[in-house]
């Protein structure tokens, strides 16, 4: 239950935020807003790490490469989702996004990539994902 309770959060911070990361963008430009929400991540991160009780940073040198990357891949996803919702509106961009998301995951694992366990994918996967489709485009479907 608790792991649905956060994915909801987890989903309407990440509406909210690509909204007031759009807007900000308008203002100061994409980059210099990317460079205000990482900058501003990463100090409130630090404050949580500082403050916490528990501190395994030392072990990353035990960490694939790879998995490095994700500081790499969030400044990529701010900036395609300020460009996204400005360019499209939010609810279309979003809407977009998570289809682009749910395929990555279904391929990832499909394929059991990065160390995920493999996961099989049948007609009822493949079918809600054609629903959305249909669903965005429907949307968008200007009469």
């Amino acid at each position: 239950m608790l792991g649905f309770i956060v994915s909801i959060l987890s989903g309407m911070c990440m509406s909210i935020q690509g909204v007031f990361n759009s807007r900000l963008g308008e203002k100061i430009g994409i980059l210099e807003t990317n460079v205000f929400v990482q900058g501003t991540a990463f100090l409130l991160s630090t404050a949580f790490l500082i403050t916490s009780k528990k501190n395994n940073f030392k072990d990353i040198k035990n960490v694939s490469k790879l998995y490095l990357l994700g500081g790499v891949l969030a400044v990529i996803i701010t900036y395609t989702v300020i460009k996204g919702i400005s360019t499209l509106g939010t609810t279309y961009a979003i809407s977009t996004i998570l289809i682009s998301q749910l395929i990555t995951a279904a391929v990832i694992d499909a394929f059991g990539l990065f160390g995920t366990e493999k996961l099989q994918f049948g007609s009822n996967e493949i079918i809600g994902v054609i629903v959305m489709l249909a669903g965005i485009i429907i949307f968008k479907w200007k009469a």
